[in-house]
């Protein structure tokens, strides 16, 4: 009996001699989708290289058609293998973004995949081979209500609101407020556009909505 527990014994500290000389499994770390655009993935080099050039800019879009840019954006350009390059801008109050080498490039009334294209043609310039940029929204320019409102003012724009959403961001009607015409300033390539809308009417970055008052 005494020989059949030794042995019982061995048997068990030799299986936990062979665990522990197994080489531990450890789970890949998350790549950020960032991470993967600026600096690819954990690939051999040709492939990486030839996968950058696939890559294809995110562009917003609105039910009225593709998003243009304007003053007020903030963006987040990516220009891959060249990290100083590679930063935050913001679309100033002529329209346009300032890059290092570049420097300013027309950026109003623009899509996010235009732009990419007009900074890549820069940089292809004398300044870098084939270059591959990617241009993303990172905060759309705010909005503006006006009139009779509780708070009037500028508010960050979020995605898919309408005039009425914006107009309970504000705090909502003020008793004086004339809530049948609504009006809404939309500016284009530089130019405003006015209209009388509803309040389910959708809004877009830089809009201003104004709100009436009534004299009855």
């Amino acid at each position: 009996m005494r020989r059949r527990r030794l042995l019982i014994l061995l048997c068990a500290a030799l299986a936990l001699s062979a665990c522990a000389r197994q080489v531990p499994r450890y789970a890949a770390a998350p790549v950020s989708e960032l991470d993967m655009r600026m600096y690819g993935a954990p690939q051999p080099a040709s492939y990486a290289q030839r996968r950058v050039a696939q890559v294809v800019p995110v562009a917003a879009t609105f039910e009225d058609g593709p998003y243009t840019l304007d003053s007020g954006d903030k963006l987040r350009i990516v220009v891959f293998g060249q990290d100083t390059l590679s930063n935050n801008y913001t679309v100033d109050a002529q329209g346009a973004v300032s890059l290092p080498l570049v420097g300013a490039v027309e950026a109003r009334g623009l899509t996010t995949s235009q732009l990419g294209g007009a900074i890549a043609a820069r940089l292809r310039s004398g300044f870098v081979r084939d270059p591959s940029v990617a241009v993303e929204i990172e905060t759309y320019r705010p909005f503006f209500v006006l009139g009779e409102v509780t708070f009037p003012g500028q508010y960050p724009y979020v995605p898919n609101m309408t005039v009425e959403t914006a107009v309970a961001i504000a705090g909502g009607y003020t008793p004086r407020a004339f809530k049948r015409r609504i009006a809404l300033s939309h500016q284009v390539n530089g130019l405003t556009e006015r209209r009388v809308v509803s309040p389910n009417y959708p809004l877009r970055p830089g809009d201003t909505v104004h709100i009436a008052e009534r004299w009855f």
